[in-house]
């Protein structure tokens, strides 16, 4: 089999086609958290501890001169970067929880059918005197 057909059949598979529908809608996904952290929970956070910019924290390490560039290190985007990863994780959580919790209902809501019960020995033994019973009374 050519190398083009193998990837054919690899790209082509259920599992891939399916993971790559997630990669698409995760990355979606992340933007609309991130605007919600930056649009609304920073503004609203902003307000209960005082206007703080998460992103413009930084500690300069060496300043900038006329001739050499600063160099800081930028915590506050690393801080923000947690803040939006925890969130994200926090809402995947509480949407798989919800799925969950529909899955379960919609399972108890339809029980599978139960098995009919195999008769014991005596349920056996009467039913065979029943029918020899039956076959004299004919």
């Amino acid at each position: 089999m050519g190398m083009l057909a193998e990837f054919k059949k690899f790209a082509l598979r259920g599992n891939v086609i399916d993971m790559a529908v997630g990669v698409v809608i995760g990355g979606a996904f992340g933007k609309i958290v991130s605007s919600l952290v930056n649009d609304i929970i920073m503004p609203l956070l902003s307000l209960v501890i005082g206007k703080v910019d998460l992103t413009s924290l930084q500690i300069t390490i060496i300043e900038a001169t006329a001739t050499t560039e600063g160099l800081s290190l930028h915590y506050g985007l690393f801080l923000q970067n947690v803040l939006d990863f925890l969130i994200i994780a926090f809402s995947i959580f509480m949407f798989i929880k919800l799925l969950n919790k529909t899955k379960r209902k919609k399972e108890e809501a339809a029980p599978a059918p139960q098995p009919e019960p195999t008769p014991s020995k005596e349920e056996l033994l009467l039913s065979e005197i029943r029918d020899l019973l039956k076959g004299r009374a004919s």
